[in-house]
């Protein structure tokens, strides 16, 4: 069975975009998928990415082409320039790993974690739009959390996903990465993929 390491961010409207089709792709293949919350914030200036504000208005606007682009193509209605994006992530990030902790579908909880910031504009800072996510998923955010572990012991988590990322040469979001190595960044790479684990 192959394993597929996925990087990614709840803020990231590739990753949204793509996240319905991933799970498709990963299921057909018998994949398992280990989902891997990463904060872009320290991979990009180690990489050489900017943040959306600091890239220039040329690669601006044609990112919003592109997202028009791949909203029509996925079909997936998302909201181009949302109300709360970028959200605060925090309360997300850490349910969609303490659920992959306990061995929940954390995949389809960042799906919809996803669907209330691109489709629905909700605030992912907001405790309640994440609730009503989980809910969405099948699952009860507040027993997930009860059960731990701490708050402290996620965000050390999360930083460990970001250190492997970049020892991985992940520089972007989404990225598809397999055992041999071989990644795939961006969810219009995801045909590629497909085609990687058809291969075996």
């Amino acid at each position: 069975m192959t394993t597929i390491d996925y990087y990614m961010t709840l803020n990231s409207p590739w990753t949204y975009l793509g996240s319905a089709l991933f799970a498709e792709i990963a299921a057909r293949h018998g994949a398992t998928v280990r989902i891997k919350p990463t904060k872009y914030g320290e991979v990009f200036p180690k990489t050489g990415g900017l943040p959306l504000p600091k890239r220039s208005p040329e690669r601006r606007a044609y990112r919003m082409m592109e997202l028009k682009r791949w909203r029509d193509y996925r079909k997936v209605p998302i909201t181009l320039e949302p109300k709360h994006f970028p959200s605060d992530e925090t309360i997300g990030t850490r349910l969609v790993i303490a659920a992959a902790l306990q061995g929940k579908d954390a995949c389809r909880l960042a799906q919809e974690l996803g669907r209330s910031l691109w489709e629905l504009e909700g605030n992912l800072g907001d405790e309640a739009v994440v609730a009503e996510a989980a809910k969405r998923a099948g699952l009860d955010a507040a027993a997930i959390r009860r059960a731990g572990p701490s708050d402290e012991e996620l965000d050390r988590i999360h930083n460990q996903n970001t250190a492997e990322a970049l020892e991985r040469g992940v520089f972007g979001a989404p990225s598809y990465v397999l055992p041999t190595g071989e990644f795939f960044w961006g969810q219009d790479r995801l045909e590629f993929l497909d085609r990687a684990l058809a291969k075996g």
